[in-house]
């Protein structure tokens, strides 16, 4: 039985073209593997702590020194934990302004450990999650994988950077944009990501 570890991120619930996206992922791996086990975090919905002294302290290593420090710890590693439980991550990641919503940035700062999920080396850093893959589902409202606007784009880098460094490298970006251009634009843009879904899983 395989594992599948999802993440959404929007704040507009069912409302949200990344999460009704992620949804259908789900819903054809399923149909692959009935069995599949889906592990499922709403960000949007239940956002994580941002970092404190604290938690910063405590994702550290050693032990913990105070009641907030060990809380830290602990939530640290249970989404650590469930990261490295999964086989697939499946990350719905909507662009806030040019790039990734809070929330979802906690997530990463929350299990980007060293010596847990990434290592230093006399060579520099190296992933330590090699053997996953991620499917990423990313809305935007206008269109940032080319043209003039391209430079904008802080949220597709960032992901790939914040996944490799950890050394998730097997990468699939679903992009649903122009959403904000008019309806026709709109339904164009979905019906484009779910062929992509199609093809990619």
């Amino acid at each position: 039985m395989s594992t599948v570890l999802v993440l959404t991120s929007s704040v507009l619930g069912e409302a949200s073209v990344s999460n009704r996206l992620v949804e259908e992922v789900v819903a054809r791996l399923r149909s692959q593997e009935p069995d599949l086990h889906v592990i499922a975090r709403d960000l949007g919905r239940n956002p994580l702590p941002h970092l404190t002294i604290d938690a910063a302290v405590a994702l550290r290593g050693g032990d913990p020194a105070n009641a907030d420090q060990a809380e830290a710890r602990a939530l640290s590693d249970n989404l650590v934990a469930e990261l490295k439980a999964a086989e697939t991550v499946i990350i719905g990641a909507p662009m806030y302004n040019f790039g990734i919503p809070s929330t979802l940035k906690s997530w990463f700062d929350h299990v980007l450990r060293a010596g847990v999920t990434f290592q230093y080396s006399a060579s520099g850093a190296a992933g330590l999650l090699t053997e996953k893959r991620a499917i990423v589902i990313e809305s935007r409202g206008g269109l940032y994988s080319e043209g003039p606007a391209q430079a904008m784009d802080a949220q597709e880098p960032h992901l790939r950077a914040l996944l490799g460094f950890m050394g998730i490298t097997d990468v699939t970006f679903i992009r649903a944009e122009r959403l904000a251009l008019g309806a026709e634009a709109h339904e164009q843009a979905i019906g484009a990501a779910r062929a992509r879904i199609v093809q990619a899983v």
